[in-house]
């Protein structure tokens, strides 16, 4: 899938705790950078997925249009409970600043992009740089900062014991002893216990929690027929992150025939759209 590459580094330990945290390195095909930085971050309902799965593919659209890509996988709920991989991403984060001119990348232009998960993960990246207890610095590069200067947030969740309630109001329904609040979902195996029963612990999940006076330029898209993560998390994050930085600061896009991981978002125009957003941001 990615034999076309010639610039690439695969299989990096970005830390030593666990051989998930790995990570691939993508330079453009020309040029000598430094490349402004994607890192693309997988979904799989905290459980699955890989850094070199299909998922990669829309944002290594943009080595065509001078962006190192940095795909990262991260401990998954099987093996490490919340915040374990809010941990992994911003070591992530920390090694690519670290490694930055050797990999010919650019250290103050890093952008956070990930879909379902994924897209979780990059809204934490966005709201939460500087809060302690999401942060591990003992894996590595501790004098280096987890700030990203962009987010694209492609059908997140956010706030967990709202996903059962939302999804009934949209019409949606999950089969029975599948819903978000069951002990076997996802969001309960991340934070090891039924979230109905932690709900502080599901505050401290909720990227909305450390919305700060200021953060990056988020892109939100979301299907409004999603029947997985209800249209409304995006919805709600949205009018937070506008209420507190400013409107010009963050864009939603609903996607009105999308379903959850719908081929819309990897169509081509709309991978265009979010590599003009983040042309904006990164090289304006």
């Amino acid at each position: 899938m990615t034999d076309h590459i010639k610039r690439k580094k695969l299989d990096i330990a970005y830390a030593g705790l666990s051989p998930a945290q790995r990570l691939d390195v993508y330079l453009p095909d020309d040029g000598a950078g430094p490349f402004p930085v994607i890192m693309s971050f997988h979904g799989g309902a905290f459980m699955g997925g890989d850094k070199a799965d299909a998922q990669v593919m829309p944002m290594l659209e943009g080595l065509g249009r001078g962006y190192a890509v940095v795909a990262v996988n991260y401990r998954l709920s099987g093996e490490a409970r919340f915040p374990a991989l809010v941990h992994d991403a911003k070591a992530a984060v920390r090694w690519v600043r670290a490694n930055a001119r050797r990999n010919n990348m650019d250290a103050g232009r890093i952008a956070a992009w990930g879909g379902s998960a994924g897209g979780y993960l990059a809204a934490m990246l966005g709201t939460s740089a500087g809060v302690a207890k999401l942060e591990d610095l003992s894996l590595g590069n501790p004098e280096q900062p987890c700030e990203v200067q962009a987010v694209v947030d492609w059908f997140g969740p956010t706030d967990f014991l709202k996903m059962d309630e939302q999804l009934s109001q949209s019409g949606f329904a999950s089969p029975p002893g599948q819903e978000h609040n069951s002990d076997g979902s996802p969001e309960s195996l991340l934070l090891g216990q039924r979230i109905a029963e932690i709900p502080e612990l599901v505050r401290a999940a909720n990227p909305e929690t450390y919305i700060r006076q200021v953060g990056p330029p988020f892109l939100i898209q979301h299907g409004a027929l999603d029947a997985v993560v209800p249209i409304q998390q995006s919805q709600d994050l949205a009018a937070k992150l506008r209420a507190a930085w400013g409107a010009d600061r963050v864009t939603i896009d609903v996607l009105k025939a999308a379903g959850h991981g719908d081929p819309q978002f990897e169509a081509s125009p709309n991978v265009r759209r979010v590599l003009d957003f983040l042309d904006v941001h990164l090289k304006g």
